[in-house]
């Protein structure tokens, strides 16, 4: 940090002060200044570090190991919503996410992160996000876990970039959250009666909630966990995780929200048979761990019942 202005570091002191003192109001407007000086504040395991917003030289900033990502969920929240993308190419989709995020969220206090493991020009996403960038060849859960960690939400969004705000998607996912029965819910539901092949279902109650959009209570992450890390690729990722929240007695329920589906990249632009390896590697993982729980299906049998 020996680049870092005085200034920025006597504010960075000033703020760890007052996240001693559990004021968190006064830490984020601290946060704030700092980032209006041009830097970005990165809570670690080791301490804060010092980030420029602007990349220094065409490296860009200096990309971070996962563990030295610090997580902010011991904390009290204190925003309403938080948002969370994971950049694995194709920054404009999730700059378009973002405008309709940001044009519907009313009153709401919003937090949106980024966790990017491409090297993308922080301008990219536009203004008001926290970006970690994260080391090259980082897996998809691992990255999805440290934006997680970041979460100062009472309501976390765990998002895929191919889905695009329409209206009001905060509103009816924060009203259906007030039910403390509801673990996560989405627009994207999906049942099983084998745990073989799933089916899109409008629900309410559903076996699983897709991975393009994912709404939790940030508590219920310390009930049920993170998304399990050994997922390098997304598929199936969610099923895992809404399997879990099911387990821990939860509910997965779909809830109807103004959003357009665009094209899915990190699908359509996979290779065929890597598609394939990958989708096969991730299912047996998930069938590893919830093998012959019926109990947990909405329909309750098996394939033979």
């Amino acid at each position: 940090m020996s680049d870092v202005p005085e200034e920025v570091r006597r504010l960075a002191a000033e703020r760890d002060a007052k996240r001693e003192e559990k004021d968190f109001v006064a830490a984020d407007a601290l946060r704030d200044r700092i980032a209006e000086l041009g830097f970005r504040v990165i809570d670690s395991s080791q301490g804060p570090i010092l980030e420029p917003v602007t990349p220094p030289g065409p490296k860009g900033p200096r990309r971070l190991r996962p563990e030295e990502v610090g997580s902010v969920l011991g904390e009290p929240p204190t925003a309403d919503v938080s948002v969370h993308w994971v950049c694995e190419g194709w920054p404009e989709d999730i700059a378009r996410a973002l405008a309709g995020f940001r044009a519907n969220e009313a009153a709401r206090e919003a937090q949106y992160f980024v966790a990017d493991v491409t090297g993308a020009d922080p301008a990219s996403f536009g203004e008001g996000v926290e970006i970690v960038p994260l080391a090259e060849g980082t897996g998809w859960a691992v990255a999805r876990n440290a934006g997680l960690k970041r979460s100062r939400g009472h309501v976390v969004l765990a998002v895929d970039a191919s889905v695009e705000p329409t209206g009001d998607v905060f509103g009816p996912l924060m009203t259906a959250l007030e039910d403390e029965t509801i673990g996560v819910c989405g627009p994207f539901g999906i049942v099983t009666e084998d745990l073989r092949n799933f089916e899109v279902s409008e629900g309410p109650e559903v076996d699983a909630i897709e991975g393009y959009l994912m709404a939790f209570r940030r508590d219920v992450l310390h009930e049920v966990g993170m998304f399990d890390e050994k997922f390098k690729w997304y598929r199936s990722a969610d099923i895992e995780w809404s399997f879990r929240v099911k387990d821990a007695g939860l509910r997965t329920v779909v809830v109807e929200l103004p959003v357009a589906r665009h094209e899915h990249r990190m699908w359509s632009d996979t290779p065929p048979d890597e598609r394939a390896k990958w989708s096969k590697r991730n299912y047996y993982r998930f069938l590893d761990r919830f093998r012959g729980r019926f109990d947990l299906t909405v329909s309750g049998r098996g394939a033979g019942s």
